[in-house]
């Protein structure tokens, strides 16, 4: 109870002209504004203490916006080298295996599959922190088993492996388009299975021939794009 508050007892005679005398304190308006002053001070005090700050993340992991290429993730079968300016004997060059990991020197087995090179290069330096004299390591992909699949009515219907990010229009492209009068490039989906959960989607690729969107979409290993044909009753 602020202090110039007083508490009436019960029976007590009421004092209309002390009451007064007293709001009139209250209303003071430096004192009004001392007393409102101090709770809004707490208020946000609590508040602000309540707050978690959000993450800021530069790392390329995570970096990838939508309409843009994902980044580069290795992945088990692609060829990798790894060069150690200052420490050639440490140089290498390995397939990542089924289970995601190659076998380094000194520090033996090292999971790299789903990262991209940036990180490996990162987690590599420090492993390595104690023998190398530059601090730099490089990791580079020789060969890549990035693969995506297009079925349907398409002219070279089966598995692409490009060697840069494609969007669903690439890919349908690069299997030599739809079959003319037949494919339903309005309709086109990609399946798409990741961490054992299986999603579907659907693009209009008329339309963005026609420059009537400019929707992006790039694909991921082992995606399959589907042209569905055109409904006919003959």
């Amino acid at each position: 109870m602020p202090k110039n508050w007083k508490r009436v007892s019960p029976g007590a005679s009421f004092d209309r002209n002390a009451a007064s005398h007293e709001i009139v304190k209250l209303m003071n308006p430096r004192k009004f504004s001392q007393y409102w002053g101090a709770v809004l001070a707490l208020a946000a005090l609590i508040l602000g203490g309540c707050e978690t700050a959000a993450p800021v993340t530069t790392d390329p992991e995570t970096a990838a916006t939508a309409g843009t290429p994902p980044p580069l993730r290795l992945q088990a079968g692609d060829v990798i080298s790894i060069a150690f300016p200052g420490a050639e004997n440490l140089n290498t060059s390995q397939q990542i295996r089924r289970d995601g990991r190659i076998n380094l020197p000194i520090v033996g087995e090292v999971e790299i599959a789903g990262k991209t090179p940036f990180y490996v290069e990162t987690e590599l330096k420090q492993l390595y922190s104690t023998q190398l004299l530059t601090g730099e390591v490089n990791v580079n992909v020789v060969s890549s088993s990035f693969a995506i699949y297009v079925q349907g009515a398409v002219l070279r219907p089966g598995k692409l492996q490009p060697e840069r990010s494609v969007t669903v229009l690439d890919a349908v492209m690069e299997a030599g388009g739809g079959v003319p009068r037949r494919a339903d490039l309005s309709k086109v989906s990609v399946i798409r299975t990741k961490n054992g959960v299986t999603e579907r989607f659907e693009f209009d690729l008329e339309a963005i021939l026609a420059g009537e969107s400019n929707e992006t979409f790039y694909l991921e290993s082992y995606d399959i794009v589907n042209v569905p044909e055109k409904f006919s009753w003959f």
